[in-house]
């Protein structure tokens, strides 16, 4: 359990979550407008009427968003309501045209219900992280502050993009069911898991440093072993894993000392300081009410029929937890597996280098986690090609991958060869690794009779080390095999080099 030294006592996090992410769409939740609001694009191109609230304009819902959100509801084990409605959620803010956001009220049935997603916990074993709803809403406008010394600009290109709002539950009926997050470590995990499941069902890019994922942070803490529940404040629009960890040890932090000193937490919306991580009241935490949900008198109630979530269900590819699963049984440990798992491109590409070869499994991985990653500008996981006559730099394929992890397994190279290769290929050779091994003359001496002699040669020109060998000084061993392989230019093969050597010494 993840817990925090007070002056007196220890404490423990209660932390939630409302995670944002952008629907893929062709289109806006409720218009025809292009919901590609890229940074990139220019302000203000991607806007219909009926986004910007002008007289007379109606919505229209956007079938293929209602299909995302089940198809993510299906990937978060959750329930898939029958009928939904939206409501008008009244609050006046510049970047709300309308004055008010089309979303799913909150004492009605959301699209996806409950639910849950499986994470690591911090003792090591899977634990599940209960999901309380997920609603689709309309996404705001983008404010720019930047731009004048004295005003400030808005551009409406994402306004009304489709956004499905994530919550987690915490069951406060039940103060012993631990299933929701308890330290900024788990708060990471799960979010990752999220990203990586829409990743992976094509329902969001979920790339926080574009917006297009996004988490409130609620936080609240109490001592260890209290089954209250405290007061929880929510620090708005965290668009970083960094700096959602430094929220919550800050606000955490801020909390306990409130209560030490004997006062009280107020039900607070915080605004987080990026330059020095810390948070500050933005104002009083709004409930439920303050919202003032009416019905959309624009928008039937919409029924959503069994045939339609057993379509979707049908389409669905393998999620994150299950490949993780499916590579642990190929041999890998969970360590690697998360690794190798934190994005289906990766997944794939591992797939791809394994192919239908599972003893090769556990080499990819650690040449994937220990190699690869190091050097991204080196592969392509999107588009592993070959394009070695191109630059300096050589783009690595999971069939280069593939071919250098079987000739060791050949004893063609050894491990320090192979190294070789590699770095020639990540230097801009051209060439498989077979033919960067023959052009290079790099390919493991196995001829018996050739290793023999070698050894031969170093136990004549070392006597005094062979007596203090067989007097007992067995670790001269390696000062033998060094030599051999020196006199070889790394050639021989170590494994027999080590079986003639210690046959000959002995």
């Amino acid at each position: 359990m993840f817990t925090i030294k007070g002056k007196t006592t220890d404490w423990e996090l209660v932390i939630g979550l409302e995670t944002h992410i952008e629907v893929l769409s062709n289109r806006k939740l409720f218009s025809g407008a292009s919901a590609n609001y890229n940074p990139t694009i220019s302000p203000n191109t991607q806007v219909s009427m009926v986004d910007v609230a002008m007289p007379g304009m109606l919505p229209v819902l956007n079938e293929f968003c209602v299909e995302q959100a089940i198809r993510m509801g299906l990937g978060l084990n959750a329930e898939i309501s029958r009928k939904i409605k939206f409501a008008r959620k009244q609050y006046f803010y510049p970047d709300l045209p309308q004055g008010y956001q089309i979303s799913q009220p909150v004492e009605e049935p959301p699209i996806v219900g409950r639910g849950w997603v499986e994470i690591m916990g911090d003792d090591g074993k899977p634990k599940k992280i209960l999901i309380e709803r997920a609603h689709l809403e309309q996404d705001a406008a983008k404010l720019k502050h930047d731009i004048h010394p004295t005003k400030s600009f808005v551009d409406f290109n994402r306004t009304g993009v489709a956004l499905l709002e994530i919550i987690t539950y915490l069951d406060t009926k039940n103060p012993d069911n631990r299933s929701y997050i308890s330290s900024p470590d788990e708060m990471e995990r799960y979010l990752r898991e999220i990203r990586e499941i829409a990743r992976a069902l094509g329902v969001s890019k979920a790339n926080m440093e574009e917006g297009s994922m996004r988490s409130d942070v609620n936080v609240s803490v109490r001592p260890v072993g209290s089954k209250e529940i405290s007061k929880k404040t929510e620090t708005k629009n965290m668009v970083s894993f960094k700096f959602i960890r430094t929220a919550i040890e800050y606000e955490a932090r801020r909390q306990i000392e409130i209560y030490e000193n004997g006062g009280k937490v107020s039900q607070d919306t915080m605004h987080y300081n990026q330059e020095d991580g810390t948070t500050s009241v933005a104002r009083s935490k709004e409930d439920a009410l303050d919202y003032r949900y009416f019905p959309d008198p624009d928008l039937l109630p919409l029924e959503i029929s069994e045939e339609t979530i057993e379509r979707i269900r049908s389409t669905m590819p393998e999620l994150p937890a299950a490949t993780r699963a499916r590579f642990i049984s190929l041999g890998l440990n969970e360590y690697d597996a998360a690794r190798l798992t934190e994005t289906t491109d990766i997944s794939k590409w591992f797939d791809a280098a394994v192919g239908n070869k599972p003893e090769r499994a556990k080499s990819i991985a650690n040449w994937m986690i220990s190699e690869l990653f190091a050097h991204p500008e080196n592969w392509d996981v999107k588009n592993a090609v070959d394009t070695s006559n191109q630059g300096t730099a050589r783009i690595i394929t999971p069939e280069n991958l593939a071919e250098l992890v079987d000739m060791i397994s050949a004893s063609e190279i050894n491990g320090k060869q192979a190294k070789e290769i590699f770095i020639k290929m990540l230097d801009g050779e051209s060439g498989t690794p077979k033919e960067i091994a023959d052009r290079f003359g790099m390919k493991q001496i196995t001829d018996t009779a050739a290793i023999e002699k070698a050894v031969d040669e170093v136990i004549a020109a070392n006597p005094a080390q062979v007596e203090q060998y067989k007097a007992g000084k067995v670790g001269l061993l390696g000062f033998f095999v060094g030599n051999v392989m020196k006199s070889t230019g790394g050639k021989a093969n170590p494994a027999a080099v080590n079986e003639l050597l210690r046959k000959k010494l002995s």
